[in-house]
């Protein structure tokens, strides 16, 4: 089972890298917030949850090992694959989680893409124990930039593949008034809260 990479980055976008270590080229899901912090180009050291289907070998990657662990316990819960534990991830930094799982905040949790009532119950009650209350600040990283045409079109494809509608997304989008020196990171966080609205 792999469990750690470390690599020369060959290409990245909102919800993959492909890493090459030592001539074979690994490609790894990763939420936004490790999207965020890695670097265009040179080299990327992830903690990796090697997922195992009938018909397939996923390989997820993680700046931290506590998103790993975040996402193993995810996959834990009944009604939470990959997919969902990577957009919680995506939605939200595992300090915030761990205190909304802590507290049983089901109303946070309900507003998380993907989670319903019962998903965000489930949660609560399930990880409430596995989890401790650790305060903390909460942080996403280095930002990217990209040019405005790119801009658009990578929020878009991170939103959808959030869950939304790609209607919404575009509506979303279009109601924002973004700088053009925005970031990917701050446009994604500026259409989210009007999705979330």
């Amino acid at each position: 089972m792999i469990a750690l990479l470390s690599g020369t980055i060959v290409h990245k976008s909102v919800n993959q890298i492909i890493l090459d270590v030592g001539g074979v080229g690994y490609q790894l899901l990763i939420p936004l917030s490790s999207f965020y912090s890695l670097p265009e180009q040179g080299t990327a050291r992830l903690h990796v949850h090697t997922h195992v289907r009938e018909d397939a070998i996923l390989l997820f990657g993680f700046l931290t090992l506590a998103e790993k662990e975040m996402f193993g316990l995810l996959l834990g819960i009944s009604g939470v694959g990959p997919k969902l534990a990577l957009n919680i991830l995506s939605n939200i930094p595992v300090p915030e989680l761990r205190t909304a799982l802590a507290q049983g905040n089901i109303k946070q949790l309900s507003g998380l893409p993907g989670i319903g009532k019962k998903t965000a119950e489930r949660l609560g009650l399930e990880l409430r124990e596995k989890i401790p209350f650790e305060p903390g600040p909460v942080g996403t990283g280095g930002r990217q930039s990209a040019s405005a045409g790119c801009q658009r079109e990578d929020a878009l494809s991170a939103l959808i593949n959030l869950g939304y509608r790609d209607t919404l997304c575009k509506k979303a989008l279009d109601s924002l008034d973004a700088s053009p020196d925005a970031s990917l990171e701050e446009v994604l966080k500026a259409a989210l809260k009007v999705l979330m609205r």
